[in-house]
């Protein structure tokens, strides 16, 4: 007698980049505690600047407080009803700092900005306004593991992968891109458009110049929709610059067409600014259609007014967000650097990134053989001997088994040491030349705990390596 939104195992819950989570969350780690538990290295947070925050926020007691520059009490009227367009002078500051991140290259409307609560929000409320059940968006893989969720669970949408290769740095091509639509046609699905993240999330890299002007002209030959996830523009820490689809179509004096209109953002303060807990998350549109549609679908999960005053606060401080920006773009790259070098002493490579919270690690070396289910068996491994939980490609659906996305920056430099640790003590055991029966022996190391495995850690391999498999 329930919906079946109930009993469906579509939520996307089962993959091992949510299970992984699961079991970090039965032993995690602590340095007093428990310095044998497991590092939480699959959350994408960014806490590498919480104190620069904190300075802002001592600084300007009144906002927290909920008092104006003149120590005037204005808690009634952020406590009193609201509408769901949100607060213009929170809106106001956040087209400016989006502006800002892009090096002030072009600008946003207000007008055209819808609040949701968090990116997860934007983009399933985007999936609604573009997609009828039934109807696909193509991907580039690998692509972040919660898109199954967030495009599919609630929308009834389907995602067509658009597979990429590590033979060019898993970059976007035009085949990739005409052979995922065949793909699409084959199983009868009605392509609405294409999204990517930019930076990409997992790959920790910012789509090029090339890339954007090959997915322009695909949306605009096939007449469908580009939905460009930004919310990592703000993390690019080195070369290549960021470019914005906005940027793009600027340049190509494209604006004020109807192409413009098919072309919307995603944006978020949860990695730019590290604040995932506040839900603070954005949809900006030229099609006013898509924004009256999406604002009124906004009322079911909308931002405090709370929230978006004292970040309309911290925004507005131009001072603030100019050194914060740079600030945090070095401590990425500092803390990118440190993770870099410390799998390579491991002999472990990585994709050659420049942005992001994250690397996307090179294992292939490592598993026992070139398949999912080598990949799966190196991922048991470094979860429960190791204590390291990172994600497998196969959760970012990858077509290539041993990659790894493995995050730097929810941690201490300490911690993230301690981890490189754990990983050079297991490469040192690792066979060597397929020396099987070292491999065994690792394998039975620990075993009283492997025994008492979940059942779906023996599963799932399985599982994803179908999953893979039929999205060729």
């Amino acid at each position: 007698m329930l919906s079946e939104k109930v009993t469906c195992n579509s939520h996307g819950q089962d993959s091992s980049y949510f299970l992984g989570w699961e079991e970090y969350e039965k032993n995690p780690y602590d340095e007093f505690k428990n310095p044998n538990g497991i590092i939480q290295m699959g959350l994408a947070e960014n806490q590498l600047s919480f104190d620069l925050l904190q300075s802002w926020l001592e600084k300007n007691p009144q906002a927290m407080a909920f008092k104006n520059y003149n120590n005037q009490s204005i808690f009634k009227d952020l406590a009193l009803f609201q509408d769901y367009h949100g607060l213009p002078a929170f809106k106001n500051a956040l087209v400016k700092f989006m502006s800002e991140i892009r090096g002030g290259s072009v600008s946003f409307n207000p007008n055209n900005l819808v609040l949701t609560a968090g990116a997860t929000s934007a983009n399933e409320t985007l999936m609604f306004c573009l997609a009828n059940p039934g109807d696909a968006f193509l991907l580039p893989t690998p692509y972040y593991p919660g898109f199954d969720r967030d495009l599919k669970w609630r929308t009834g949408a389907e995602i067509v992968p658009i597979h990429c290769s590590s033979l060019n740095g898993f970059r976007i091509t035009k085949s990739a891109l005409e052979d995922a639509y065949k793909q699409a046609e084959k199983q009868n699905l009605k392509v609405k458009g294409v999204l990517v993240t930019n930076p990409s999330n997992p790959l920790g890299t910012s789509l090029s110049l090339h890339e954007l002007d090959l997915l322009v002209n695909f949306i605009s030959s096939r007449n469908i929709h580009l939905v460009s996830d930004e919310i990592y523009s703000g993390t690019v820490f080195s070369s290549p610059s960021f470019i914005s689809i906005m940027e793009v179509l600027k340049n190509k004096n494209l604006m004020n067409t109807e192409i413009a209109k098919r072309v919307h953002i995603v944006y978020s303060l949860s990695k730019d600014l590290g604040l995932p807990g506040f839900r603070i998350g954005a949809i900006y549109s030229n099609d006013e259609r898509v924004v009256s549609a999406a604002t009124k679908m906004s009322s079911f999960g909308l931002v405090s007014s709370q929230t978006q005053h004292l970040l309309s606060e911290i925004l507005s401080d131009q001072n603030f967000t100019k050194t914060y920006l740079s600030e945090n773009r070095r401590r990425l790259k500092e803390r990118h650097e440190m993770l870099v070098s410390g799998l390579k002493k491991s002999g472990i490579g990585c994709l050659p990134s420049n942005s992001g919270l994250f690397c996307w690690v090179d294992m292939r070396h490592l598993l026992s053989s070139n398949t999912f289910e080598g990949e799966m068996e190196l991922w048991k491994m470094i979860v429960y001997q190791v204590g390291l939980n990172i994600s497998p490609g196969s959760s970012c659906h990858c077509s290539e088994p041993g990659w790894f996305r493995v995050c730097f920056a929810n941690m201490s430099e300490e911690t993230l040491d301690l981890a490189m640790q754990r990983v050079k003590s297991f490469v040192e055991l690792m066979p060597k030349q397929n020396n099987q029966s070292c491999h065994q022996k690792l394998m039975n190391r620990n075993s009283r705990r492997t025994k008492s495995l979940p059942k779906w850690v023996f599963e799932l391999s399985f599982h994803q390596q179908e999953i893979v498999a039929n999205e060729r």
